[in-house]
């Protein structure tokens, strides 16, 4: 069985640079806008409407990777809970919750390294983070109710995303807020195709990805909020990816 990239070395360093890497480190000078920096601190500071947040809310970051965005949602949540499928990115996260760095090496070029720091931001309250490994669509029952739940990047890599946004009414309270952002990538090696929630034809029209989670999720959420987020990922020094997430900021009726 080939390996798993979230369980990689080169796939955690590149991560770990996405969530914490300072700009000049992400960024190849003049080609792309800085909007598409800090993505995980924006889909808390750009999805969450910090007036619904109760006092003492909790948050659930589903799909948390390395956890800088659980980090984020601890600014304004007195409880984060960060959940990931990959053992290696849960790690990651509690290092940098124990510690508040880490050091690692990304990759230049071919197998050249270079060595680098993520630090978590001084600001933050790290203790208020908890992170565990754990399985979108097999959620444990005892989780409790939350006020936020933020799922990043994650509906198009899980096996059976319908399995998953079926659980989510039972997991926020009235008032609570969901903010989905995806690219909307679906591939065979993830999803299997007959579990794509959009991206492909049937009955030779063509289904998106937007207009079936309004369909699922309408009978028990209410659309607040959404928006474009650009994301840069960098692989090494000359090669990054740029994807554009869509975001929306659903609100439990």
């Amino acid at each position: 069985m080939a390996e798993n990239y979230y369980d990689s070395e080169r796939g955690a360093a590149e991560y770990l640079l996405f969530h914490y890497g300072a700009p000049a480190l992400r960024l190849a000078p003049a080609w792309v806008p800085a909007g598409a920096l800090e993505f995980p601190a924006r889909c808390v500071s750009q999805c969450l409407d910090l007036a619904r947040l109760p006092a003492q809310a909790r948050a659930l970051d589903l799909g948390c990777a390395v956890g800088r965005s659980s980090f984020e949602l601890a600014r304004h949540c007195a409880e984060v809970l960060g959940l990931d499928f990959s053992k290696q990115f849960i790690d990651l996260a509690n290092r940098l919750r124990r510690r508040g760095s880490f050091r690692f090496k990304s990759w230049e070029e071919g197998e050249l390294t270079q060595a680098r720091r993520a630090v978590v931001p001084p600001d933050l309250d790290r203790r208020r983070v908890t992170f565990a490994v754990g399985d979108a669509t097999r959620l444990r029952p005892n989780l409790g109710e939350f006020d936020v739940v933020l799922m990043a990047n994650l509906i198009d890599r899980l096996e059976a995303p319908l399995r998953c946004l079926e659980r989510l009414p039972g997991l926020l309270r009235p008032g609570g807020q969901l903010i989905v952002a995806s690219p909307y990538t679906w591939l065979a090696g993830y999803t299997p195709r007959k579990n794509w929630l959009g991206g492909r034809l049937r009955g030779g029209r063509p289904v998106w990805t937007f207009a079936a989670l309004r369909r699922i999720l309408a009978p028990h959420f209410k659309l607040a909020r959404r928006l474009e987020l650009p994301f840069l990922l960098r692989e090494h020094a000359r090669k990054y990816q740029l994807g554009i997430a869509e975001a929306s900021t659903w609100v439990r009726r």
